[in-house]
């Protein structure tokens, strides 16, 4: 066996092996980490009675901070900051087999919808045909929340 059949057999190996794995910098680091959301609120008990109470989410209570136990993902937190400030777009949104129903039922337990000026919203403050039918809302902290409806 000559010293190129044993360079080439060593260069492959080494291509083989280290030329497929990625740099450190370039490896996935959170893959396989159960990742999860979470929001402020300036209230945790205002917050943990309207995502109980009204919601009627599953709600736990840990270190001073809730979990939201929405169906199919991953507990949400829900954490204090006095001095928070909501921010200007959608943070939760919650599907629903039917828009209407839903208004309805946030109507019925004192949810008022937002309404959005220069948007093509109904009378209830719906908007249809413009992708899912959806509606918004805010928690007592003024977060915005949505119920929506693939069409």
């Amino acid at each position: 066996m000559g010293a190129s059949s044993i360079e080439d057999d060593l260069s492959t190996f080494l291509l083989e092996r280290f030329a497929a794995a990625p740099a450190p910098s370039r490896r996935p680091m959170f893959k396989h980490t159960p990742a999860f959301s979470g929001f402020a609120v300036n209230d945790i008990a205002a917050a943990r009675v309207f995502y109980a109470d009204v919601l009627g989410l599953q709600v736990s209570e840990q270190h001073g901070m809730l979990r939201l136990h929405i169906t199919g993902s991953r507990p949400t937190l829900v954490y204090p900051k006095p001095d928070h400030v909501p921010a200007a777009y959608t943070i939760l949104n919650f599907p629903v087999d039917d828009v209407d129903a839903a208004v309805d039922a946030l109507a019925a337990r004192g949810v008022n919808l937002l309404h959005y000026e220069g948007m093509n919203l109904d009378a209830r403050g719906i908007m249809r045909g413009q992708g899912p039918t959806i509606a918004w809302f805010a928690d007592p902290a003024g977060n915005i929340l949505s119920v929506l409806q693939d069409t």
